[in-house]
């Protein structure tokens, strides 16, 4: 900042015109805005602001709301695409899905609520989301999460766990929507910060998509749903700071959500949105009205007058500056035709929701806020919602230090092994093979998570085809929409997934996030799905610390890599930033960067869907992807570094992951997709954390078959060959009757690019519920399915419960 700024700064603050129960730097301070920001503030407005136009400007000018640290790295997303129908701007993506019918989904995060109160958190983060959904004018249909927590060998995690779990499955089975699929991941970087990404889709019910911008001067702003009272104050400019041991403080900063009236909601939503009659939509999430009023004033590039007094409201005696920051949740704000007010006060009264007018249409481009007859806040609009700062970062210009020791690692560090087993690094122990297989099944990343999905209702609507724990990926059935005709067809379906190998990206940021790119398009395709689009979620530290940028913008590098490659626009999501925790003597521990995609694919047939588990006894087992090796030269797209089980085993979390090969990915994606339509395969699932005898071990555990394993004489690396990660690399089952045909496409797709990947058969699926892997003439693990089901079964039960 110049000194011409200071001096300017210096007069502002001992102005007799700024008369607040604090001094301006307290205020700015509590409102996370800098002294640049309080001189900027003043250039736009010509005068200093007032405390309530000072907190609009805190909520809105805050990362949460206007991304002022990620704008920028944003605009090199790949946004558009022939299915795109609305991308990035709009409260959730939209695709078209054929036949009529528009999908809509979306990603966001409640992370720094769910920290401090974790039930609460969790449930509003999912109430948010279905806003998001259905004030595009669409009925949700399905959710899912994305869920890190510490490890639970401490108290506080559990209890975070319990209560973010408890969170979402009282959100959304009471709302009524299924909750299909997920992921969860443990770290002791989340230990004080967990993450909490919800992704929701919908499907349009009405002809038009309900946007956001205000249109028709003097039109009436309805307000609709539930009252507003003084839970939730500040929560966007919450969330845009780092937690510390103080942060429990901020409990009133947290919103507290009701299921029940957000059902209504979106019912007398979509019946008013059907009527034709409803101009522009916004729902009141981060900021509030704040947030809900500038926005729709700068997209219709009008602006918005909005009277306090007719604002239902809870709590007696609420300040213009509650009003205005309050983030009580369900409710709505809507720009109608003149005319239609006393047809939608009884249609939302009849759903027993409050509606009022608060408000119209201005041609000029301000927010303007009345309260007891008197200009409260008076604002540009664009100076709110659009026009807002952008802060400018160094981007190193090397790889930082802590990445460079990471990457000197490499498999010859490793102990010598035997066909017996391997000495563990971390405790100069000898674990055998058999051992080390139910070590990773009993890590709660890879184990099972039916502790958490139990508690959710995924089945109402009876739309799931497909369970989760069943596939790589949830699957929902397209119904029929009360405007489609009759003759379409119902055995269309979505799939979704969200995916992120938090791991990889903290030790190649770049990488690990086209691998999780690439494992989201895997995953779809795994049960026959055509991947169409993402919307991402991403959890990093600060922007301010020159390594938590570095690692936002190789991240970013990174998905518009694979996004370009893999034709998977991005259609919106969220960015979640400052995810540190200040501990009590002052060091900040930073979360891995979580960048987590969501992904939606379409499935043209749901007879023709693929899951994990085995079918039948005797099919063969095979391979898709990069082969073993053959001699010693080792292929980097295939490593034990930053694997499970490096970090599970041997303690371990350094080395390089995989080198991907997006060209690989595509090809390797296109030929499952192909034999799933054709109807070769029994089974298909994704070889992923842990490598093949992870993947192995899931399908017979599904399955409650056998397999016998036979691997292929090579020199590799025993446990390379058992626990490696990357490739590309899909397990898949058929017939024998189907190996001749499996055979000729793979050739046609040889043909078109030679040697650019492999089918192997490894072995045959059996009833003798055992999983044996053996190498020549060498049994190397030999295990029950019933010990294998439950370790992995009950290893987060018995952490949470026992």
């Amino acid at each position: 900042m110049s000194i011409t700024k200071n001096m300017h700064f210096d007069k502002l603050i001992n102005s007799t015109d700024f008369k607040v129960e604090y001094d301006v730097i307290r205020a700015l301070n509590h409102e996370g805005l800098k002294k640049e920001d309080y001189v900027e503030i003043c250039r736009r407005l010509k005068r200093p602001p007032n405390r309530t136009e000072l907190g609009m400007f805190g909520v809105m000018w805050s990362e949460h709301c206007c991304y002022r640290n990620s704008r920028l790295l944003l605009k090199n997303f790949p946004t558009t695409g022939p299915r795109i129908l609305v991308g990035p701007g709009e409260n959730a993506g939209v695709v078209d899905i054929g036949d009529g019918q528009k999908l809509v989904f979306k990603i966001e995060s409640h992370n720094h609520p769910s920290a401090v109160e974790p039930f609460q958190g969790a449930a509003t983060g999912v109430g948010g989301i279905l806003r998001d959904i259905f004030t595009m004018g669409a009925r949700p249909i399905a959710l899912l999460n994305a869920l890190r927590f510490g490890p639970l060998d401490k108290e506080k995690n559990i209890s975070l766990l319990e209560g973010v779990v408890a969170g979402i499955s009282h959100y959304g089975n009471c709302v009524g929507v299924p909750t299909v699929g997920g992921e969860v991941g443990f770290d002791s970087s989340y230990s004080g910060n967990p993450l909490v990404n919800a992704m929701a889709l919908g499907l349009m019910e009405t002809d038009e998509i309900v946007c956001s911008g205000a249109t028709g001067v003097d039109f009436p702003v309805l307000y609709v749903g539930n009252t507003t009272g003084r839970d939730g104050m500040g929560g966007a400019s919450f969330a845009s700071s780092e937690l510390s041991k103080t942060s429990i403080d901020d409990r009133p900063a947290v919103q507290v959500g009701d299921p029940f009236l957000e059902k209504g909601l979106i019912e007398a939503c979509l019946e008013a949105f059907k009527t034709g009659d409803v101009i522009a939509a916004q729902d009141m999430g981060a900021a509030g009205l704040t947030c809900s009023c500038s926005e729709m004033a700068s997209k219709g590039d009008l602006g918005i007058q909005l009277n306090l007094d007719s604002v239902p409201a809870r709590e007696i005696g609420m300040t213009p500056y509650e009003y205005l920051l309050s983030e009580s949740q369900e409710r709505m704000l809507f720009v109608i035709k003149p005319g239609s007010e006393s047809k939608f006060k009884k249609l939302f009264n009849r759903w027993g929701l409050y509606v009022e007018v608060v408000g119209k249409v201005l041609e000029e481009n301000v927010v303007r806020v009345t309260h007891e007859e008197k200009i409260v806040a008076n604002i540009p609009a664009s100076a709110l919602a659009d026009d807002t700062p952008i802060e400018q970062h160094i981007l190193l210009k090397s790889v930082p230090d802590y990445l460079q020791k990471h990457w000197q690692w490499n498999e010859d560090k490793l102990p010598e092994y035997s066909d017996k087993g391997i000495i563990s690094i971390e405790n100069n122990l000898f674990i055998d093979w058999n051992n080390v297989l139910l070590k990773l099944l009993d890590t709660p990343t890879i184990a099972s998570k039916k502790w958490i999905y139990n508690q959710y209702d995924h089945q109402v609507q009876s739309n799931t085809v497909i369970l989760p724990g069943e596939a790589d990926a949830a699957v929902i059935r397209l119904r029929l929409q009360n405007n489609f005709k009759k003759e379409l067809n119902s055995n269309r379906a979505i799939a979704a997934v969200v995916d992120c190998n938090d791991r990889w990206v903290y030790l190649d940021p770049e990488r690990g996030s086209m691998a999780a790119v690439a494992e989201s398009a895997r995953n779809l395709s795994c049960v026959g799905a055509d991947p169409l689009a993402i919307t991402n979620n991403l959890n990093f530290s600060s922007p301010e610390n020159p390594i938590g940028f570095w690692q936002l913008a190789m991240s970013c590098k990174g998905i518009t890599k694979a996004c370009e490659i893999l034709n998977t626009p991005v259609t919106g999501g969220n960015v979640s930033l400052y995810n540190d925790t200040k501990q009590a003597d002052n060091k900040v521990v930073p979360i891995h960067p979580t960048p987590v995609i969501g992904m939606v694919g379409l499935i043209e047939n749901i007879n023709n869907i693929c899951k994990k588990s085995w079918v039948h006894s005797d099919d063969q087992i095979w391979i898709i992807g990069l082969p073993f090796q053959v001699n010693n030269k080792k292929d980097p797209r295939i490593t034990l570094s930053a694997t499970c089980f490096l970090e599970y085993v041997h303690g371990l979390k350094t080395g390089r992951p995989p080198q991907i090969d997006m060209d690989l990915e595509k090809q390797v994606q296109l030929f499952l997709r192909t034999i799933i339509l054709k109807k070769i395969l029994k089974s298909a699932h994704d070889i992923g954390d842990g490598g093949l005898a992870i993947a192995i071990s899931e399908s017979c555990i599904s399955s409650n078959l056998g397999a016998d394993i036979l691997l292929p004489e090579t020199n590799e690396r025993l446990d390379r060959i058992l626990f490696a990660e990357g490739g590309a690399r899909i397990i898949v089952s058929l017939s024998d009757e189907k190996v001749l045909e499996f055979k000729e496409i793979f050739e046609a797709f040889s043909i078109l690019k030679p040697n650019l990947f492999s089918i192997i058969n490894i072995g045959k699926v059996t009833t003798e519920k055992k999983l044996k892997i053996s190498k020549k003439d060498k049994s190397i693990i030999n295990l029950n399915i019933a010990d294998i089901e439950d370790t992995y079964e009950n290893s987060i039960y018995k952490r949470v419960c026992n």
